[in-house]
């Protein structure tokens, strides 16, 4: 998560859809005062400004909208330009299950990942819960309800969907490639139907809203 008050912007950081990637970009043309939370260089180095901020929330690198009510005041967060990345969740699945196969700390989706194979794992209720209780939108809403979002990029087409970005930030941004793994770019040979269908049920606001398909075309960002 990025708020810069200086640039009149917010960027939520949905799990697993590129968002390192755009929050590097994004820290690279930072200002002084710009609040951040993650992993990446300039956000460590900032989180403790932060450290006694009272917030609706958990102040973490995936907050969403609601939980950081009153880092500002809520005049000045609903006037800034709200933005996030999605990806297509048949890949962002993949990508997910990679990631919790390489981590060790106490977490029911890690336990999954790592006794299950992949056909499973999306298959399994917990995860299809997870999945769909949680699509982009809820990441962009006030803790009343209210959306919030001026732009959703999708990874896959980012430098067109990006553009009213570049438009109020008044210059482009180029996404640097970050936490590369092993896995297969193709995401559809992970998959049999069945696999596919849990997928789509469970992420269909998210394939709807931002017209995914299974056999999306693998595109260069």
């Amino acid at each position: 998560m990025i708020l810069s008050q200086g640039r009149r912007y917010v960027f939520v950081h949905i799990p697993k859809t590129g968002g390192t990637a755009l929050a590097l970009a994004l820290e690279a043309r930072a200002m002084a005062d710009d609040m951040m939370l993650g992993d990446t260089p300039k956000a460590l180095k900032r989180r403790r400004r932060l450290k006694d901020t009272e917030t609706r929330g958990r102040l973490w690198k995936h907050s969403t909208l609601a939980d950081i009510e009153g880092l500002v005041p809520d005049e000045v967060m609903r006037g800034l330009f709200a933005f996030t990345l999605v990806r297509n969740p048949w890949d962002r699945a993949v990508s997910y299950y990679h990631w919790l196969r390489e981590q060790s700390f106490d977490h029911p989706a890690i336990g999954l990942a790592h006794r299950l194979e992949f056909r499973a794992f999306v298959q399994h209720p917990e995860i299809i819960a997870a999945f769909r209780g949680t699509p982009a939108s809820s990441y962009m809403r006030h803790a009343d309800g209210t959306e919030q979002c001026q732009l959703y990029i999708r990874l896959e087409h980012f430098r067109d969907d990006a553009q009213p970005l570049f438009d109020h930030l008044g210059f482009s941004l180029e996404l640097p490639v970050v936490n590369e793994s092993g896995r297969q770019r193709d995401w559809r040979a992970y998959y049999d139907d069945a696999a596919a269908e849990a997928v789509a049920a469970a992420c269909a606001r998210d394939i709807a809203q931002f017209e995914y398909s299974f056999n999306d075309s693998l595109l260069s960002r």
